[in-house]
């Protein structure tokens, strides 16, 4: 049986001043694409959804979520295609299990996840517990578009999501 951790007082949380946050991520760069991008913010759209980058050739990382070095995943999304032709994230079907993603922060260091799952799934049925939520390690998600592209609604039907862990 291990031991109950200590119970926490009101004096000691407040004497224990909180970790300042990893720096904000600011480029990722994945070889097998030769994709070397610098990074916007994305933050909450009306509708509650994560926004996507206004400028189709541009990648964004998800404020409210995880940083590189931190714990909890790091969320970046970019489109697949425009309307006028391929995306920033045009490749990222080809982006396979054991693949590296680097990731920089603002500080300039490289913070090296490696895939361990590429997943697509119908907008209908987005895991978003799965892919926000919080986790214990250091950890990180890809975001774009894939399937069917449906005219009607002037969209694709699913996601693709790259998973990967802190290497």
């Amino acid at each position: 049986m291990s031991p109950a951790p200590p119970a926490s007082t009101p004096e000691a949380a407040a004497a224990a001043p909180a970790a300042p946050a990893p720096p904000a991520p600011s480029r990722v760069v994945i070889p097998a694409l030769s994709l070397d991008e610098e990074l916007i913010d994305l933050g909450i759209a009306a509708d509650g959804s994560m926004e996507v980058p206004a400028d189709y050739d541009e990648v964004g990382w998800f404020t409210s979520g995880g940083r590189p070095g931190g714990t909890g995943p790091t969320v970046i999304a970019a489109h697949v295609d425009s309307p006028t032709g391929p995306a920033v994230f045009v490749d990222l079907e080809n982006v396979v299990v054991g693949d590296v993603i680097e990731v920089y922060d603002d500080g300039g260091t490289a913070h090296v996840y490696r895939v361990t799952e590429t997943a697509d799934y119908p907008k209908s049925a987005f895991p978003t517990a799965r892919v926000f939520g919080a986790t214990a390690k250091d950890e990180l998600r890809l975001i774009t578009c894939g399937g069917v592209f449906d005219r009607d609604a002037g969209s694709y039907v699913d996601n693709r999501v790259v998973y990967a862990e802190r290497a």
